[in-house]
């Protein structure tokens, strides 16, 4: 008799809200309630972080051609959704990813057994919040506007932003754990054009990316094999086998992330194609366990995977030991992963 474990479901509220900020382009100043006085101590603040020398972070506003002198060719190259192609380099127990424009790295995303430089993978969040100087809000003033970030506590708790000269970094923070899981480097009009934060600002906003039907397939394409990866950079971490891909469960984790696009919901249960169980069963998909965590509206695959790490019920998929096949299916910015045990 097939046996089927049902988690939770998890949205990212912060990137939600901030979706809803973003139309409200015709506000006046008075409503986006950025006084003078704090962009002056923004910009008076010198902060005594610098980019670091070494690890993703160095590579920030440098040279594609310096990427490849000093780690070679990437293993593969994903499109994304934010005009940046990510360069990925795979090692034993590591996992780097490359954001490149214009021959440009403008973003990086690192986790495994990687230099996080000025940071540690599992570095204890304590030592982190002591070491660096974390804010609630971070200003940033550009010729186009003055945005303000505004972290709600649970942001400054599981996604804190560390300013390190003219560049930032996200830190991903495993709160079961209490230590860093993975770090993001970014520039700082990066930091805005993803808007991965409840943001005020005065100004220009970047425009939305306008993006083809086909361009999209292979940016989904790219987000699978990105949290394929990564889900199995976690299971090494935590001393588990990595999951093996498997097209007919990827497929239907694929049709349900289009699905719950299409019908404008967010649940493990489809109005027209039922629980995970009829889906599989409908899919073909033979199971004696099988597990699904769905996410939406976070601004790529690693943020999905660490909006995961960080649910009780999504961690426990993540790292049920059983569990011996994976198959991904992201639909725009809707992600969905189905864990198989035969």
């Amino acid at each position: 008799m097939s046996i089927i474990l049902i988690v939770g479901t998890y949205l990212n509220r912060g990137q939600e809200e901030s979706g809803v900020l973003d139309q409200s382009s015709s506000s006046t100043l008075s409503e986006m309630d950025i006084q003078s006085d704090e962009v002056k101590e923004a910009e008076e603040k010198v902060s005594t972080a610098e980019q670091p020398s070494s690890g993703p972070g160095a590579y920030i506003g440098k040279p594609a051609s310096l990427l490849t002198k000093k780690m070679g060719e990437p293993d593969r190259k994903d499109p994304s959704a934010y005009g940046y192609e990510w360069w990925v380099y795979k090692g034993e127990r590591q996992y780097t990813q490359f954001g490149v424009e214009n021959n440009t790295v403008v973003t990086a995303y690192a986790a495994g057994d990687v230099n996080v430089a000025p940071f540690e993978i599992d570095q204890p969040v304590a030592d982190i919040f002591q070491n660096h100087d974390l804010k609630m809000e971070v200003v940033i003033t550009k010729k186009t506007g003055t945005y303000r970030l505004e972290l709600s506590e649970e942001d400054f708790n599981m996604r804190p932003l560390v300013s390190l000269g003219n560049i930032y970094a996200q830190l991903y923070i495993d709160k079961f754990s209490g230590t860093l899981s993975s770090v993001r480097f970014l520039t700082e009009d990066y930091l805005i054009k993803q808007r991965s934060y409840e943001m005020v600002y005065r100004g220009e906003l970047p425009p939305e990316p306008q993006l083809s039907d086909a361009a999209w397939n292979e940016i989904e394409k790219g987000s699978e094999r990105q949290i394929l990866d990564l889900t199995n950079i976690i299971r090494q971490k935590h001393g588990l086998s990595i999951l093996t891909w498997e097209e007919e469960v990827a497929t239907v984790a694929k049709q349900h992330s289009k699905d719950m696009h299409k019908g404008q919901y967010f649940s493990h249960e489809s109005p027209s194609a039922g629980d995970l169980g009829d889906r599989l069963q409908a899919g073909g998909v033979s199971y004696q366990l099988a597990g699904e965590n769905i996410a939406a509206n976070y601004v790529d695959g690693p943020a999905a995977v660490e909006g995961w790490l960080n649910s009780e019920s999504h961690r426990e998929a993540l790292l049920e030991e059983e569990f011996i096949l994976l198959g991904v299916g992201v639909y725009r910015q809707y992600y969905t992963q189905n864990f198989v045990a035969r």
